[in-house]
């Protein structure tokens, strides 16, 4: 039924993206369109309503679901296996891995794939050194210990960026830094939408073979154990897909905070803790959020808000009310 319900509202909430905005579609364009290009038909609509769908507002809203779905996937991922509702996709460090990685190439004046290339290569390469820090750390809490390892890359990883910040230009490469870091889906093609959808959807394939693991780590790892679950290699799996979805899809989007950190405490409202129901609702939810804050960000004003500045105008008071009603809601 949760499932039923996220996905009847994703649905509602494309058609209301494409109606509105400063070419707004109506629904039976949209439909006409999407039906004459799925049966290879000649449409009867406008040209520039067929361009705006196809081209402009479709790879648009099509990116924004994968960068909902993979952020919140990826943060009930972390969250489960951490056994921490305060964890995020950005807990080892891969957002600020990806940030360097862009940075750098706005710097080095770097077309916008290389750009996309080294955000991607820097989250990956950043959990991979926080993983390889903890892996050397013996006689403690390896969860301890690679969560604190996460933190201390992406602190200095965030230096590297500021770093990179000061020496910038200040006319022509600051801007372009400071915009990407604060997040937009604005400049999202067909083409961007392609290049993250393989790993956005090998990481959700994976999280959702391990589901039942998920919920049995989820207990700790000596009940894990006992029931046959091989924690080491479970835990490297999960931390790779969720990694792998979160740097492919803020290659593209920038930095967007609190989507996976927030939307998984409302799956959980609906359907409880067991990720076998938590992941596909938490996915859905998360598109949905995603979607609908891009389009007031495309909407609400004459010029372009940032993601990340509304994810986090809305998510804050949105906790803040989850922790005053919903405290033991992830347990």
């Amino acid at each position: 039924m949760a499932i039923a319900l996220a996905v009847f509202g994703l649905g509602c909430l494309v058609v209301l993206a494409f109606a509105v905005g400063r070419f707004p579609v109506s629904p039976g364009d949209f439909a006409k369109v999407i039906w004459d290009w799925l049966s290879g038909g000649t449409s009867e609509v406008p040209a520039t309503v067929q361009t705006v769908i196809l081209n402009v507002r479709g790879p648009r809203i099509l990116a924004a679901i994968v960068v909902g779905a993979a952020l919140a996937g990826a943060g009930a991922a972390y969250q489960s296996l951490f056994r921490n509702p305060l964890v995020s996709p950005d807990i080892l460090g891969v957002s600020s891995g990806a940030a360097l990685g862009a940075v750098l190439g706005i710097f080095f004046s770097l077309d916008v794939v290389f750009i996309q290339g080294l955000a991607f290569i820097g989250g990956l390469a950043a959990v991979a050194t926080a993983y390889f820090i903890a892996s050397r750390m013996r006689g403690h809490d390896p969860i301890l210990v690679l969560v604190l390892a996460g933190v201390v890359i992406g602190a200095l990883l965030g230096a590297g960026v500021a770093l990179i910040k000061y020496l910038a230009d200040p006319y022509n490469q600051l801007p372009a830094i400071t915009y990407w870091l604060l997040g937009s889906l604005a400049a999202a093609t067909r083409a961007d939408f392609l290049s993250v959808l393989p790993a956005a959807a090998i990481g959700i394939a994976v999280l959702w073979l391990l589901r039942w693991r998920i919920s049995v780590l989820a207990l700790g790892d000596d009940e894990a154990a006992s029931v046959g679950v091989e924690t080491g290699r479970i835990r490297v799996a999960v931390i790779a897909a969720a990694t792998l979805m979160t740097a492919a899809v803020v290659s593209i989007s920038g930095i967007i905070g609190w989507v996976g950190l927030l939307i998984p405490h409302f799956a959980r409202l609906m359907v409880g803790p067991d990720f076998t129901r938590l992941f596909p609702v938490t996915a859905l939810l998360g598109a949905a959020f995603m979607l609908s804050v891009d389009t007031v960000a495309r909407t609400a004003g004459r010029i372009e808000l940032p993601l990340g500045v509304l994810t986090a105008v809305i998510g804050t008071p949105l906790f803040l009310w989850l922790l005053a009603t919903a405290r033991r809601s992830w347990q």
